[in-house]
């Protein structure tokens, strides 16, 4: 998602994160994090993603990225994967591999004093890399991972999104997975024509065609997004806006929270309610999650609003004649983040600090909705191991299942505090119940949604 999205931030602890043997106020281990959101069940039901692919698409790649998974993998006690670094493939073992479309120019910082737009420091979306490779693999353990990387940044005009677009249909026509990710984005109102952003969704379209679900970060800047004008200027919008690919109705927008529950929780541990320190949990003491300031959502001014949002669960924010963003949400907040690891410089020399002093280097407490993406993405290989291939666009199922009340309070944890409002000068939306323009229908309750996804997609 680029330096622009990617939102980072080194968190003060009382002790060294090397170890994980500390308190943590803020960043959240894998194992509480699969807490939160349910999913021990599932994983004792022997459903991990297993058998599935997700791609993940980002600009680059990482060079370091099969150690800094191996690093990470054996920080958390997770499964290791056939492709890391230091492993030796056995049978049955998830996979990780890469595919380098169009070349794989070494994924380095630009020289000091570069006058360059920013958009092309490889070195920068190597993190956004550890984050998405990590985080997917935390949630679907068994699931293989193919990082699908292109040689240019989202925003490089007719070199950026085409070229994206085109690594994902080449992916959906090869069959190489069953589910995408994308942490990337741009306002809609940023593209030189409403036109020249219509004819990006091939790749979409093959996707729903073929079986794939696909994925889209909602963004990372409220309801207030940029234009494109480079050398490093980027004025606001001065309306609500809402980011591409996310607004997609092919595409299953994710949205952001502040996940307000234990950070050292075991994956066993049911959701435990934390009410602190983040000023947002400790604001709402009472609430597991609060969607959080930042979270990109709204109303499209290109699509007009599919068939599977006419009906919302009671109490959800209207939507009118266009497209609501997102459909659903997860953690997004870097004050109650996830834990990622990278090696490669500069980001690799740097890390969290513990008490203002560094101690914990590659080590980053990580937030934005490039987040939540990935391991929505997670959640999704699970259903698709469950229905034994790929679900394709599952927003007609996730809208079915908020239709059904006793479904939907089984299903998501419905969030209801909360406002997007990011730019005072740019109106954002309340969290309401239901349906609201910050987090979508909710986060998941994914021992029971998923199968009940799974179920909504065959019609029951």
């Amino acid at each position: 998602m680029g330096t622009r999205h990617l939102r980072r931030l080194a968190r003060f602890v009382t002790g060294s994160i090397a170890t994980f043997g500390v308190a943590l106020a803020g960043p959240a281990s894998a194992q509480a994090i699969q807490s939160a959101y349910n999913l021990s069940p599932l994983y004792a039901a022997g459903l991990n993603g297993k058998g599935i692919t997700i791609a993940i698409v980002d600009s680059y790649g990482s060079d370091t990225i099969a150690h800094d998974l191996h690093v990470f993998n054996q920080a958390f006690g997770l499964q290791s994967m056939c492709g890391e670094e230091g492993v030796t493939c056995g049978a049955g073992m998830p996979t990780f591999s890469e595919l380098h479309l169009q070349g794989s120019p070494a994924t380095k910082a630009p020289p000091p004093g570069s006058n360059g737009t920013g958009l092309e420091n490889k070195s920068a979306w190597a993190l956004e890399v550890s984050l998405d490779v990590e985080t997917a693999h935390a949630i679907a353990p068994q699931a293989n991972i193919l990082l699908v990387s292109t040689p240019n940044a989202e925003t490089l005009g007719v070199q950026g999104f085409p070229t994206m677009m085109d690594a994902e249909q080449y992916v959906v026509d090869h069959h190489l997975a069953s589910v995408i990710s994308q942490s990337f984005a741009s306002a809609e109102d940023a593209f030189g024509s409403f036109q020249s952003l219509q004819t990006l969704r091939h790749a979409y379209i093959a996707a729903a065609a073929n079986g794939v679900t696909v994925l889209g970060s909602s963004g990372d800047g409220g309801t207030a997004n940029s234009q494109k004008q480079p050398p490093k200027i980027f004025p606001t919008i001065p309306i609500p806006t809402v980011e591409w690919p996310a607004s997609d109705p092919l595409v299953t927008g994710v949205g952001g929270t502040y996940l307000c529950t234990d950070p050292t929780a075991t994956t066993s541990q049911p959701r435990t309610l934390f009410a602190g320190p983040p000023g947002k949990c400790k604001a709402n003491p009472t609430q597991t999650e609060v969607g959080w300031t930042f979270s990109g959502g709204g109303f499209s001014h290109v699509f007009s609003k599919p068939d599977y949002q006419n009906v919302l669960p009671a109490g959800s924010t209207a939507i009118g004649s266009m497209r609501g963003v997102p459909d659903i949400g997860l953690q997004a907040s870097a004050g109650t983040g996830a834990l990622v690891f990278i090696s490669l410089p500069p980001d690799g020399t740097s890390g969290l600090n513990c008490g203002g002093v560094p101690c914990s280097t590659g080590w980053f407490d990580i937030g934005g909705t490039s987040l939540s993406c990935p391991q929505w993405a997670g959640l999704v290989a699970i259903a698709d191991q469950i229905n034994g291939g790929g679900l394709g666009l599952i927003n007609p199922a996730l809208y079915t299942l908020g239709a059904n009340p006793t479904r939907y309070a089984n299903d998501f944890f419905d969030v209801t505090t909360g406002n997007n409002t990011a730019d005072p000068t740019v109106p954002g939306y309340p969290a309401t119940p239901g349906w609201d323009p910050i987090t979508g229908l909710g986060t998941p309750n994914a021992a029971n949604l998923v199968p009940d996804l799974v179920k909504a997609a065959h019609g029951h």
